[in-house]
């Protein structure tokens, strides 16, 4: 049989808008998939259907089908996406119409079932993680357009797997072998060469990488590449990484399928070609996970600019001076990032900031009292004052949990472009999720002359959130570099190199056919990206973070 080209168009709801249409046309596909959503972005529709009840998708995705409806439907060229949002059956409908305006003969499918709202009072918005069986059903009965709500990232692609090539529930090695695929693609150029650790090297062109597609065959193996002469590039250290993102253990669970990320092997198949093999599956859990998003309450924030000398005397005065303005909010941060040098050569590279933070339920208390206090500080504080922008009124923050339902709690449905509902049923082999036993270590590297370098310029690294807590993927190019690494960057040694970690739980998880360690870091983003609880709210620069900290490396590695 030959295979699925599934190519992916969108990483996140504002990604590159002609990435559709460059995809349609810069070679052939079976299917494109679109990827919309994420924890924050269910937020920001939740509060757009308060503003819009008849809202609540991505309006992205209609105006891309404005423009490439008709080149789909000339190709024969499948679209799958998640851009419905909070509202899939709105999606749908609105694009229907734009069909029928266009005179395209294009036939329309929708998933229903994730949404649980009302299930959790308090909740701006509450949706279960479905699988792609529900995707299958819409494919398998013809459906050009398959828009959908919250389903998991690789749904994308074990749906239309699962329709293409008749694949069951219980054939967990062909859908984990999907769901791998589906994982590298969702981020669209992060598997081409975007936010990669070694981006300066090979002379590749970066400024406009192309977006991936998988070859993906029968038995769930796949080849991850991209359009000829797109730009970007595709090898073990594009794919590795994605790989790492955003995941945690090495049983990696789904709606659908649990993989095991340890039995997953990457191999060069050619340039811009990487062959994905030997991947495992497991029954899933019995449980699905629903993503709850509410108002946390209310933000504010003012960073002020510390000049030249005296710069903790200056924030100590400020932080005096504001002290009883501060005193009845629920939440008060204070954060002094010296970015000043010594005898510096603009009056910027002499100046530090201090970030105030603040959080409450009430909006007077961290807006109007806070900007008052701060404004009347502007001739009575220490020398040079001045902040980089005042102080608002204080703006909604929200916050992200994660709770968990069993599978038969959902109406997972398919409703066609005629109007049939097609249920789709549970799971009904699960498996409770259990960590997997650690796997031998390597042999560790034969000790010999050291250099004090950073970590970096051996070990590529990705980072991202998940929820309140943060995974930070490392992975060696080598087998030399993964025997010094597995022995070298233990849990102890992460808290030393990264301090914001070190009262946090983290646990390490061993990917040795990867070279690859995963980190998971609890806790650390607090109650999710919404609630901006750090500097890097979605700590997608913890990984770079940690590749500079400096530390004693093998000479021979380097």
């Amino acid at each position: 049989m030959t295979p699925l080209r599934i190519g992916n168009a969108s990483g996140f709801y504002g990604d590159r808008f002609d990435a559709l249409r460059e995809m349609l046309t810069g070679g052939e596909l079976d299917v494109v998939t679109g990827d919309y959503l994420a924890e924050l972005t269910m937020l920001i529709l939740g509060r757009d259907r308060l503003k819009d009840p008849e809202g609540g998708y991505a309006r992205t995705f209609l105006r891309q089908l404005e423009e490439c409806l008709g080149l789909a439907h000339e190709r024969g060229v499948r679209i799958v996406a998640n851009a419905g949002g909070l509202n899939p059956a709105g999606l749908a409908a609105r694009t229907r119409e734009l069909a029928d305006r266009l005179g395209l003969p294009v036939r329309v499918a929708h998933v229903e079932g994730d949404d649980l709202t009302r299930a959790h009072p308090g909740s701006l918005a509450a949706h279960a993680y479905l699988g792609g069986f529900g995707i299958a059903a819409c494919l398998r009965e013809g459906a050009d357009v398959v828009v959908t709500g919250r389903v998991t990232d690789a749904a994308l692609v074990t749906g239309p797997a699962a329709a293409h090539f008749g694949w069951s529930p219980t054939d967990h090695d062909r859908l984990a072998g999907a769901v791998v695929a589906g994982h590298v693609l969702e981020c669209g150029t992060q598997a081409t060469g975007g936010n990669y650790a070694f981006f300066a090297e090979g002379g590749h062109d970066l400024r406009r990488p192309g977006f991936p597609l998988a070859e993906l065959h029968e038995d769930g193996t796949a080849v991850i590449t991209k359009h000829p002469g797109t730009g970007g590039f595709v090898d073990l250290g594009t794919v590795t990484a994605q790989l790492l993102y955003e995941t945690q253990g090495a049983r990696y669970a789904g709606p659908d399928v649990t993989t095991r990320l340890d039995t997953v092997r990457l191999t060069q198949d050619g340039p811009d070609r990487v062959r994905i093999s030997g991947t495992r599956g497991e029954p899933p859990p019995p449980t699905l996970k629903v993503g709850l998003n509410r108002l946390g309450g209310f933000r504010n924030e003012v960073a002020f600019v510390l000049t030249g000398l005296d710069i903790e005397a200056k924030a100590a005065l400020v932080r005096e001076q504001l002290e009883p303005a501060l005193a009845k909010i629920a939440e008060v941060r204070w954060d002094l990032v010296r970015t000043d040098r010594p005898d510096a050569g603009t009056e910027e590279t002499a100046s530090a900031l201090l970030r105030l933070v603040v959080r409450d339920t009430d909006q007077e208390s961290v807006g109007r009292v806070l900007s008052g206090a701060a404004v009347e500080l502007a001739l009575a504080s220490y020398p040079g004052f001045h902040v980089l922008a005042p102080p608002g009124k204080g703006s909604p923050y929200g916050v992200f949990e994660e709770v968990y339902v069993p599978h038969g709690a959902v109406d997972h449905v398919a409703v066609l472009y005629d109007g049939r509902r097609i249920p789709v049923a549970p799971a009904q082999e699960t498996a409770v999720l259990d960590d997997v036993p650690r796997p031998p270590l390597p042999e560790p590297f034969a000790e010999g002359p050291v250099v004090r370098a950073p970590l970096g310029l051996l070990i590529g690294a990705r980072s991202g959130d998940k929820g309140g807590n943060a995974n930070v993927g490392v992975w060696a190019r080598t087998d030399e570099a993964w025997r010094w690494l597995a022995h070298t960057l233990t849990v102890d040694r992460l808290r030393e190199l990264l301090p914001e970690t070190a009262q946090l739980n983290i646990s390490r998880h061993d990917l040795p056919h990867l070279r690859a360690l995963n980190f998971v870091v609890e806790g650390i983003l607090g109650e999710g990206v919404a609630a901006q609880h750090r500097f890097d709210p979605q700590a997608k620069a913890l990984g770079e973070w940690l590749r500079s900290r400096h530390l004693d490396i093998p000479e021979a590695l380097l």
